[in-house]
C-alpha cells in the first residue's frame, strides 16, 4: 500500500467515523480543490453527510459553474445558504458596496453577513461539521487538528484533510477524473468571493491571493475564528 492509498483510507475512516458517530453531521463545501476530494470521497462512499455551500452573492462565475459540475457528475445538487438580503442591503447603504478594501473590520463585518451567519443557519441542529482546510494552507493554519471541539457551534468540527499536502489533493482530483473550479489553473490556489481573491505569482503563499491588502495573520473570513482569532481545541475524543 503505497503513500497515497494510506492517507486516502485514513480520510475514508475519518468520514465514516464521522457519519457513525457524529449523526447528523454536514460538510461545509467552498467548492475549492480540498472540498472537492471530500465530495467525491462522500457521495462515492454513499455516507449521510450533508453537503452544503455558502453562496456569498459575490462569487466567480467559475465557482458557481462547480455547482452545475457536481450535479452533473454525481447526480447531487449541492444545498445553498445565502446572506439575509436586508442585512446585505444595510451595509451597502452604510459603508459601501466595496468596503472591505477600508479596513479589516469592515471586511470582518462583510464576511461575517455573507458567510458567518449563513453559516450559524447551516450548522444549526448537527452533531459536527466537516471542512477542507489543510495545515500547508497557510501560517493561520499550522496547528489545525483532525478533530476538533467547536466551541462556538457547540459541536465537533473535522478537518479529515489536515495532513494532506498541496500536491496530495491534485494527485487525489487527477486520479479519480474529479472535477474542479477552473480558476485553479489560472493561478488561483486559494479561491473566495471575486472582489477579495486573485491570482498567485509562483513560491507565494497558497492563500497569498486570499485579501491580498492585509497582514497574512488577518487572513480569516470569520467561519473558523472566535473574536478573530483561531482557536483550537483538540477535541478530547480524538
Amino acid at each position: 500500500m503505497n503513500d497515497m492509498t494510506e492517507l486516502v483510507a485514513s480520510t475514508q475512516q475519518t468520514l465514516a467515523r464521522i457519519a457513525r458517530d457524529f449523526s447528523p453531521a454536514v460538510f461545509a463545501c467552498s467548492l475549492a480543490a480540498e472540498d472537492m476530494v471530500l465530495t467525491d470521497l462522500i457521495l462515492k462512499g454513499k455516507l449521510p453527510i450533508a453537503i452544503f455551500s455558502l453562496e456569498t452573492g459575490r462569487l466567480h462565475a467559475e465557482t458557481l459553474a462547480v455547482l452545475d459540475k457536481v450535479k452533473q457528475t454525481y447526480g447531487v445538487a449541492i444545498t445553498l445558504y445565502r446572506p439575509q438580503p436586508e442585512a446585505v442591503a444595510a451595509y451597502v447603504a452604510q459603508n459601501g458596496l466595496n468596503a472591505f478594501y477600508d479596513s479589516v473590520e469592515m471586511r470582518r463585518e462583510c464576511c461575517r453577513i455573507r458567510k458567518v451567519e449563513p453559516l450559524g443557519r447551516a450548522l444549526a441542529g448537527n452533531k459536527a461539521w466537516v471542512t477542507g482546510q489543510r495545515r500547508g494552507q497557510s501560517s493561520t493554519r499550522a496547528e489545525l487538528q483532525v478533530e476538533e471541539a467547536d466551541a462556538a457551534h457547540g459541536m465537533t468540527k473535522f478537518n479529515p484533510l489536515a495532513d494532506w499536502s498541496e500536491q496530495d489533493v491534485w494527485s487525489y482530483l487527477r486520479a479519480h477524473q474529479v472535477p474542479y473550479n477552473a480558476l485553479h489553473d489560472q493561478g488561483y490556489p486559494s479561491i473566495g468571493c471575486q472582489p477579495c481573491t486573485r491570482a498567485i505569482e509562483a513560491g507565494d503563499d497558497v492563500r497569498a491571493g486570499r485579501w491580498w491588502w492585509e497582514n497574512p495573520d488577518s487572513k480569516e473570513c470569520g467561519l473558523h475564528t472566535v473574536d478573530g482569532k483561531l482557536i483550537r481545541i483538540k477535541s478530547v475524543a480524538a
